[in-house]
């Protein structure tokens, strides 16, 4: 209740965020955690200087995350919910081929960058101390994006009229899984270990040109 001498909220317990701004605060949280943990690793990072560089509490933090792995988990996922993001996309091309190419690039894109590539190091760092939270993380970031390079693939062979052979609809998670492995983790790896961001993006184009010519004359000796 306000006070009626001032107008304004006695002092004490702060209030919730309005509904509107909870969206806002959770922004604020990952956004300051993603630069803590590109900067600190994940064993240097700290709820303090995330809420330090988030302008938030840390009741305010454990309010929505049990503690500093769901934090980073909550991060992964957005990040890897941003990279598959894909409610408009309409690949390219007049032909089959163009239009994987296409599909590659964009998804290429969308991940080779410095947030994505850092994050998967921290989680390989932390393969040896915490296992089973460096595999869960990792197994779902890997999840997501095999789900969402399955599901544009399956709608760009029915949209060919390729649903057939080894694109026949019960085949197309396998297309997927070795699509994925092709096109994308071969030059995500080269980032992994060091090679400059920069120069890869410039290679995008000419890598998934080169792996779907493969891809589909791999597939086609098995039709």
């Amino acid at each position: 209740m306000l006070s009626t001498e001032t107008g304004k909220r006695p002092k004490g317990r702060p209030g919730r965020p309005p509904r509107g701004r909870a969206g806002e605060v959770d922004e604020r949280i990952l956004d300051a955690a993603r630069s803590v943990f590109l900067a600190r690793g994940f064993e240097g990072a700290s709820i303090d200087e995330i809420a330090q560089v988030a302008r938030a509490g840390k009741p305010t933090i454990y309010s929505r995350f049990a503690g500093k792995e769901a934090v980073y988990a909550a991060v992964v996922a957005r990040n890897v919910q941003s990279n598959v993001r894909f409610e408009n996309f309409t690949p390219e091309g007049d032909t089959f081929a163009e239009k994987l190419v296409s599909l590659g690039v964009a998804l290429l894109e969308r991940a080779l960058n410095e947030n994505t590539v850092g994050l998967i190091r921290v989680s390989i760092s932390e393969a040896q101390r915490l296992p089973e939270f460096a595999s869960s993380v990792t197994e779902m970031a890997r999840t997501h994006g095999l789900e969402a390079i399955t599901r544009l693939l399956r709608e760009v062979v029915e949209a060919e009229h390729r649903d057939h052979g080894p694109f026949a609809a019960e085949r197309i998670p396998t297309a997927g899984r070795i699509f994925m492995e092709l096109v994308f983790f071969s030059i995500l790896f080269r980032g992994l270990v060091g090679e400059d961001i920069g120069q890869l993006r410039k290679e995008i184009r000419a890598h998934v040109t080169e792996r779907v010519e493969f891809f589909l004359s791999a597939s086609n000796m098995t039709e």
